[in-house]
């Protein structure tokens, strides 16, 4: 198994990168250089650990995070911490044959502790088919709910909760109708909409994107990512951005006009999602989960598949584990007051 480190910023490494990415019969859009650049600070590095042999390939895309870039490091800080890109990051296997994961693993090892990484937060993959063997035991961080594909149509709209089916019905009757835009021609209108969502839901700063993830996500990520809107007199009331790869669609990113609840235009805008994404001969529809496990987010995605949840799973790998110990104190000593959060991951961090 060749172990290789393929860094989005040297051309010959972006280029091995696609190359290796476009060889893989399903092509998830997370493990692909340009979504990977999108979580990604100037400081940091986008990097694919990449495996290959005879048997087929790896790809575990990673952000390094150097430390020295946080406020509480030590002077001439070296060392680093690595993340994968926000959804379901990796790592990716694929291939016919027999493939030596173990060697894969061994190599990656040794390239964290001779590079300086101290831990890397896994978000691992949703479908157990797309997993290479694991080392380490996989976390479990709550349901993700999946709209499986493959029944007709009609079967699917008689799984849905009777509740969608009234609501979809109800959105049609009020005027409600739904868009597919494959350009971003309605950027703007989805930001102002999901901006205004997440502002009335009170979320996390982190979900705050600056409009460049946006400009930057559709500019370089096309065919891989669909908007629908719900539209409403022809103004934009509800609007999702989905992922879509080679076999799987993904809901990324999703708002609501507060106003516009009446209306019923959800349930509409998800069922045509469901339906377009049937059509394309996908396998699946990823809803996602919710802000916290069994929330009112994740009751209104189990509707459309009350049967079908795949387990959201992380992994948290501890590199150099005096390392962290280290720095959770560097940083305890530097910032009065602060002090680790249990279930947070690296602690240092929290």
């Amino acid at each position: 198994m060749r172990h290789r480190i393929l860094d989005a910023a040297i051309p010959r490494d972006r280029a091995d990168w696609k190359a290796l990415w476009e060889r893989w019969p399903t092509r998830e859009v997370f493990a692909h250089p340009d979504y990977v650049r999108l979580f990604a600070r100037p400081c940091d590095r986008v990097v694919c650990a990449a495996g290959e042999d005879a048997g087929g390939g790896i790809l575990f895309p990673l952000v390094l995070r150097p430390l020295a870039a946080e406020a509480w490091a030590a002077p001439g800080e070296r060392r680093l911490d690595a993340i994968s890109p926000y959804g379901y990051g990796g790592p990716f296997a694929f291939g016919e044959g027999p493939r030596d994961d173990t060697a894969f693993w061994r190599a990656h090892e040794a390239y964290c502790r001779d590079a300086g990484i101290v831990s890397t937060f896994v978000r691992l993959p949703l479908f157990d088919a797309q997993l290479p063997w694991l080392p380490f035991a996989p976390e479990g961080r709550g349901p993700n709910v999946v709209r499986l594909l493959g029944g007709d149509l009609g079967a699917i709209w008689m799984e849905y909760d009777r509740q969608v089916r009234a609501n979809v019905k109800a959105a049609e009757r009020n005027g409600v109708t739904i868009e597919v835009d494959r350009t971003g021609a309605r950027l703007d209108a989805f930001v102002e909409v999901y901006e205004h969502t997440m502002s009335r839901r009170g979320a996390n700063g982190w979900y705050f994107f600056p409009r460049a993830f946006f400009d930057d996500l559709v500019r370089s990520l096309a065919g891989q990512y669909v908007f629908f809107h719900a539209l409403h007199e022809g103004r934009v009331v509800s609007t999702e951005l989905v992922l879509v790869s080679r076999a799987h669609a993904y809901m990324l990113l999703s708002g609501t006009r507060a106003e516009a609840y009446p209306l019923r235009p959800n349930d509409l805008l998800r069922h045509r999602t469901i339906v377009w994404c049937k059509e394309q001969g996908l396998g699946a529809y990823v809803l996602g989960g919710g802000y916290e496990p069994g929330d009112g987010v994740w009751r209104h995605k189990r509707n459309f598949a009350p049967k079908e949840q795949l387990p959201f799973r992380v992994a948290c790998l501890l590199h150099d584990e005096a390392g962290a110990r280290e720095l959770e104190a560097r940083r305890a000593a530097a910032e009065p007051g602060w002090t680790a959060k249990d279930g947070f991951f690296p602690r240092y961090r929290s």
